[in-house]
């Protein structure tokens, strides 16, 4: 018999629902698998105001802790190995909560923001609360293409664990669209 960990998407860890049966996160949850703690964003899905707003802080404040310690290429490497190893932590984490795309997953929002931070960087404080809150604004209001985003890739299982991300990167490429023709101005 395969365990969760190797791969096997009908065996949900304890502490997991059953499909159907949508699951409100807790820390014990969070620590059940390791996959959740990375979904959780290692605490920060689980506030109970603005879950995804709490994640962008918590992406934004840990690359900053991040860049003191790796250089540039560094930084794209992890972004790279976080989002693929995000996307199984959100494709489990999803599935064993039994909903399709629960806010407290916050492991998009980190990568995302990384992302954002990656391309901008070196900025100024200033400049980096005007890219938080333009990737807070597309990633929360979803305006076009972000919405196409977000409805294209539903389901349980590694289209819907894509889907989770792919919104957020395209909010994080509508948010450097944005500062690029701000810049350019």
């Amino acid at each position: 018999m395969t365990t969760p960990l190797s791969g096997d998407s009908s065996a949900p860890p304890a502490g997991a629902q059953p499909p159907g049966a949508p699951l409100k996160p807790s820390s014990r949850f969070m620590l059940a698998y390791p996959a959740h703690a990375i979904a959780l964003g290692f605490g920060a899905g689980l506030s109970p105001v603005a879950p995804g707003t709490a994640g962008t802080l918590w992406a934004w404040l840990s690359f900053l802790v991040l860049q003191n310690w790796l250089s540039p290429a560094e930084m794209g490497v992890l972004i790279a190995v976080s989002t693929g190893v995000g996307w199984w932590a959100c494709t489990l984490t999803a599935r064993h909560m039994g909903v399709l795309d629960p806010g407290s997953i916050v492991w998009d929002e980190v990568v995302a923001f990384w992302l954002v931070l990656w391309l901008v960087m070196p900025a100024g404080f200033g400049a980096q609360v005007v890219a938080f809150v333009l990737f807070r604004f597309f990633d929360a209001v979803k305006p076009g293409p972000v919405a196409w985003a977000d409805a294209t890739f539903k389901g349980f299982g590694w289209r819907g664990g894509f889907g989770i991300l792919f919104d957020d990167f395209v909010a994080a490429f509508c948010t450097l669209l944005v500062i690029a023709a701000w810049r350019f101005w």
